[in-house]
């Protein structure tokens, strides 16, 4: 069993950033693919980005490319999401989820243990 936890978020103005830390627990996430999803109020849950069990291959949805960036450190049981440029249509709650596949990440069914989920409000 792995837990997930999910922090960093808050309130930050367009044009922003943030940092979002997804620490696991239960089990090392070296051999996970990791991903970040995002839910904003009244639309379902999107994929963001995901990130390989070797940290070698990552992906992002088109658009958040050239803003986010997802990494990870093993030894530190941790993944990260560096949000860069802020927009308002970036507000959601955040999850972090992990994965013993390494293929259809894109898609939420691939994954096996979710975070709570961290709140990201952008204001304009």
């Amino acid at each position: 069993q792995v837990q997930l936890a999910e922090s960093g978020g808050g309130l930050v103005q367009a044009g922003g950033s943030l940092r979002l830390s997804c620490a696991a627990s239960g089990r090392t996430l070296s051999s996970y693919a990791m991903g970040w999803f995002r839910q904003a109020p009244g639309k379902e849950r999107e994929f963001v980005t995901w990130i390989s069990s070797s940290g070698g291959t990552t992906y992002y949805t088109s658009s958040v490319k050239g803003r986010f960036t997802i990494s990870r450190d093993n030894a530190e049981n941790t993944v990260y999401l560096q949000m860069n440029k802020l927009k308002p249509e970036d507000t959601a709650v955040y999850y972090c989820a992990a994965s013993s596949s390494q293929y259809a990440l894109a898609y939420s069914a691939t994954y096996h243990y979710w975070g709570q989920g961290t709140q990201v409000t952008v204001s304009s």
